[in-house]
């Protein structure tokens, strides 16, 4: 069986929707026989690359709302993201362009890796506040997860993988994906949003016993 996760790297709920999907799978008897495939989403495509710019003050201009109520939606969050285990980091954050973050997601997973670098990711923006938009950031983290150097530092500095990050846009899209994190089990069960745990242990029991005979 197979689940493809469509995320974007900052996005909060797509983590806690990733803590979730994990828990979910602990407590399933056939997880040793699902493929769990981490695909590429830009919540954000048209934020400028190559700036960054403190995640308070992008929300506050997003949603047109005053530092006060953005502090208080990002605290609400937090308390959600401190029940599954993750402290999250709002204050020293920095929103990216997180195209080429996308990408190297993409040589991570011809490496085998692909699940550890979102989670890697993740983690780095999410609970660490790193800097994203940053090669060199992004080099260190990709090295950390098993990644060469020189090879991670190649993708970064040219378009590779620019075709895969598209593509799994334009798919999301075809499957009817508005936001994330968007997870799709063998392309015929949708979960939208970091749904609770009971939701996604329903959707395991529901897809393994809809699939069709193995030959």
């Amino acid at each position: 069986m197979r689940i493809e996760v469509w995320s974007d790297i900052v996005c909060p709920w797509c983590y806690i929707g990733k803590r979730r999907l994990e828990r979910a799978l602990e407590g399933f008897e056939h997880a040793e026989e699902v493929e769990v495939v981490w695909r590429s989403f830009q919540l954000d495509p048209g934020f400028p690359r190559g700036v960054g710019e403190p995640v308070l003050d992008s929300l506050a201009k997003k949603m047109n709302a005053t530092p006060d109520q953005v502090r208080e939606m990002t605290a609400q969050v937090r308390e959600v993201a401190a029940a599954e285990g993750l402290h999250y980091e709002f204050d020293g954050a920095v929103m990216v362009n997180t195209f080429d973050a996308h990408r190297l997601t993409h040589l991570a997973r011809e490496r085998g890796l692909g699940g550890q670098a979102h989670e890697r990711l993740m983690r780095a923006q999410l609970v660490e506040a790193r800097d994203l938009g940053r090669v060199d950031t992004l080099v260190e983290l990709a090295v950390e997860i098993g990644l060469d150097a020189e090879r991670a530092r190649a993708v970064l500095t040219t378009d590779a993988y620019t075709a895969q990050v598209e593509e799994d846009v334009r798919t999301a899209r075809r499957l009817g994906a508005t936001g994330v994190p968007f997870f799709v089990v063998d392309r015929a069960f949708g979960i939208s949003g970091a749904q609770p745990l009971e939701v996604f242990t329903a959707a395991l029991d529901r897809a393994w016993r809809n699939r069709e005979p193995r030959s």
